[in-house]
């Protein structure tokens, strides 16, 4: 079975490049050079057949910012994206994980590496796309999160989709509830072992996650606990 995939990229090379590696494998890819016609595409794809699974995105493209692109594209469908990237920031990093991308990769880019993550994004997007019509959620206080599509639901009635990283933060959450859970242990669960306290990434997930339940100014549903992390309140 095809795994069809967008890569937005404007550098000819890698685009060859990425094109030949993967050219005997399942993965189709598909490429938008500029980032102008990628909404289209995935929207059509969604719409009709061959759905697009994983998109590639350079973050600097000549018609678009590629970080709003990820953004665009998560909030469009289930889909998983990664970021390309010469800047190999902390403040990059997590830039691009507060505009919606699952994963993100420094440039110049290692073509295994790509693979390996892709490989293992597709296995949870597939998930996902398969699972859409599940009605089994987890129920928690105010809230329902499926665990399959990642859909939240408020109170309200506010429907949300969560990102990989946000979900398995809120899930860590979940199974930690009325306790505190620190931020090394929470970087751990989104795949990023290396934490250091000036390592932002864990804050900026949480006010995600804060904002999607309504919880951002009185925040009594994700409470920080002062030198201990955060807990979700019983």
């Amino acid at each position: 079975m095809a795994i069809n995939v967008l890569l937005v990229e404007d550098d000819e090379l890698l685009v060859k490049r990425i094109q030949n590696h993967f050219s005997d494998t399942e993965f189709t890819i598909e490429v938008d050079p500029t980032g102008a016609d990628a909404l289209s595409i995935v929207r059509q794809r969604v719409n009709l057949h061959g759905v697009i699974s994983l998109a590639i995105i350079d973050i600097v493209l000549p018609k678009r910012d590629g970080l709003q692109l990820a953004k665009e594209l998560n909030t469009l469908t289930d889909i998983g994206v990664i970021v390309l990237s010469s800047r190999d920031s902390q403040a990059d990093r997590i830039a691009g994980l507060a505009q919606g991308a699952d994963d993100y990769i420094c440039k110049p880019v290692d073509l295994l590496e790509l693979e390996l993550r892709m490989r293992a994004l597709y296995k949870r997007v597939a998930v996902t796309q398969d699972d859409d019509e599940s009605e089994e959620f987890i129920e928690y206080a105010d809230f329902k999160l499926h665990p399959d599509n990642r859909t939240l639901i408020t109170a309200s009635g506010v429907e949300s989709r969560l990102t990989e990283a946000e979900h398995k933060v809120l899930i860590c959450l979940i199974s930690n509830a009325g306790k505190a859970t620190s931020r090394e242990k929470i970087s751990e669960e989104i795949g990023q072992p290396d934490w250091s306290p000036n390592d932002r990434t864990v804050d900026v997930l949480i006010g995600r996650l804060r904002k999607k339940l309504n919880d951002e100014k009185d925040q009594k549903r994700i409470v920080t606990v002062r030198g201990k992390g955060y807990m979700l309140s019983i």
